[in-house]
């Protein structure tokens, strides 16, 4: 391999002529397809931010639509008419009557009847207005198998809710597809239809907007007042009115919200209510979650500082006001993100700061401290491995270097560095001794093969042109070498004898 000094020869080879010389080996490249990857596999875990809208969501809870007042079967009205399953249901035909008397635009029974009580015949009549949703299950969503016979007229809805692993409800559903491909409507939606709102068949789970379930943000009247018929009608004109179990211990009648709090099912529909008559959350497409997660794991390695912390700040506060015009925004996957960008970063210093003070900037290759470390880690075995040590002195280079110019300079070194590299072992290393010094740590050798290899790397050197020789002195550890600096001094020695003998 020739290396002729020209311009344009250096051109083609190291780039622009006024290039600057490369400082340390960059790990940007390297960080950026990091950030990258890491951000793609953090953007796809979607549950991140499910605790952020959680909090979102109890810190500002949705006022309550005015249309939804709660009936409670509760405590006082168990212990005057005994336990539900006891009942006689012409109860709850009184209580509809006091409804319509009153001109509600529609009532929910979230009650689901079992097997034939007295009463049915009472009841069956008023059920089959359509006014009047009957609650169901998925198993019967006709409601064929409830007590009170119902005609075809009869509206139903599914009386379901949404409980995530942990045992939080929150979302609700329009519709839900059953085991039959068939899709049936919860009691929400069949409520919400009631009030004006056009039918939706989506079985997307949105989310349920929390609601404080005290009596100032969410009517709540009592199931006896109801029969008695003392509850004021203006109260209760052109609502829409859920009837369900709110007694205290009552089995199955309640679910922890996002708040965690033991909440009655009733109050839990009538939240899916409200939320079904108000604007619903959109949330980002999965492929702006990634993107926006990527970006910012990009900036904060390109920025580098402590941006990473600020692009973290700003996506989960921008949740905030997004949440505030019903966008669901995963700010906590793309703060992550962030943070995942910052600390490649804070690795990259890491890793520079640790080898700053052994890489050669120029060649990448090891300095005199690194040298000398790796002698030090090396002299205790040399017993067993012999250290062979190659001082390469290049004469001629300043003048050299003075006659190309700096940049011509520095291409020649980093030349005449690579050319070491592609000759050596693969045990070999080798160190920047000096402004125009070289010197190889070979491993495992013997005398005769280490002064081949000084041969070898002569003629390899010797193949780069410049007006620069290189001289090479190499030593050996035997009994008459007790410290690195005698091998040092050996090879030297050798050297520059190679060295005036050449001149």
């Amino acid at each position: 391999m020739r290396f002729s000094p020209d311009a344009g020869s250096l051109v083609s080879r190291w780039g622009r002529p006024n290039a600057a010389p490369r400082l340390l080996p960059t790990l940007t490249g390297w960080l950026l397809a990091a950030a990258v990857l890491l951000a793609l596999l953090c953007s796809l875990l979607t549950p991140l931010n499910q605790a952020l809208w959680d909090a979102l969501n109890r810190a500002l809870p949705a006022p309550p639509d005015p249309r939804v007042v709660v009936v409670g079967i509760d405590d006082a009205t168990i212990r005057d008419y005994g336990r539900l399953d006891t009942w006689d249901r012409s109860l709850y035909a009184r209580a509809l009557k006091t409804l319509d008397d009153a001109g509600v635009r529609a009532v929910g029974l979230d009650i689901l009847f079992q097997g034939s009580a007295g009463g049915d015949e009472a009841l069956a009549p008023l059920l089959s207005r359509p006014n009047v949703i009957l609650a169901t299950t998925p198993d019967d969503p006709q409601g064929r198998e409830l007590g009170p016979r119902l005609d075809s007229r009869a509206t139903t809805g599914l009386s379901v809710l949404n409980i995530s692993p942990d045992g939080v409800v929150r979302n609700y559903q329009h519709t839900y597809r059953l085991q039959d491909g068939s899709l049936v409507p919860s009691m929400g939606e069949q409520l919400a239809r009631a009030a004006g709102v056009s039918a939706q068949t989506s079985t997307t789970p949105q989310t349920l907007r929390y609601l404080a379930s005290d009596r100032s943000t969410l009517p709540v009247l009592t199931f006896r007042d109801l029969v008695n018929g003392s509850v004021r009608y203006s109260s209760l004109q052109d609502k829409l009115v859920i009837i369900g179990l709110t007694a205290t211990g009552s089995q199955g009648a309640s679910y922890l919200d996002v708040a965690r709090l033991p909440v009655p099912g009733v109050i839990l529909q009538a939240r899916a209510v409200s939320s079904l008559l108000s604007a619903p959350f959109r949330t980002l497409a999965p492929w702006i979650g990634v993107f926006l997660g990527v970006l910012a794991a990009v900036c904060a390695v390109l920025l580098r500082g402590m941006w990473g912390f600020v692009i973290a700040l700003l996506a989960a506060g921008l949740s905030l006001p997004l949440w505030l015009a019903d966008v669901q925004f995963p700010g906590a996957t793309v703060s992550l993100c962030a943070v995942i960008g910052l600390l490649l970063v804070a690795g990259e210093r890491w890793w520079q700061l640790r080898h700053l003070g052994t890489v050669d900037p120029l060649t990448g290759l090891g300095n005199r401290l690194a040298f000398t470390r790796a002698v030090e880690h090396r002299w205790a075995s040399r017993s067993d491995r012999p250290i062979g040590l190659l001082l390469v002195d290049l004469t001629g280079f300043r003048s050299a270097g003075d006659r190309l110019g700096i940049q011509a300079g520095d291409a020649l070194l980093q030349h005449l560095a690579g050319t070491l590299r592609g000759n050596k072992r693969r045990a070999d290393v080798v160190f920047r001794w000096g402004s125009d010094e070289f010197v190889v740590l070979v491993d495992g050798s013997d005398p005769q093969e280490l002064s081949l290899f000084a041969n070898r790397l002569q003629q390899a050197l010797a193949e780069v042109e410049g007006k620069v020789r290189a001289s090479i002195g190499h030593a050996m550890t035997g009994p008459d070498i007790h410290t690195p600096t005698e091998l040092i001094e050996r090879a030297s020695r050798m050297r520059y004898r190679n060295k005036y003998r050449g001149e």
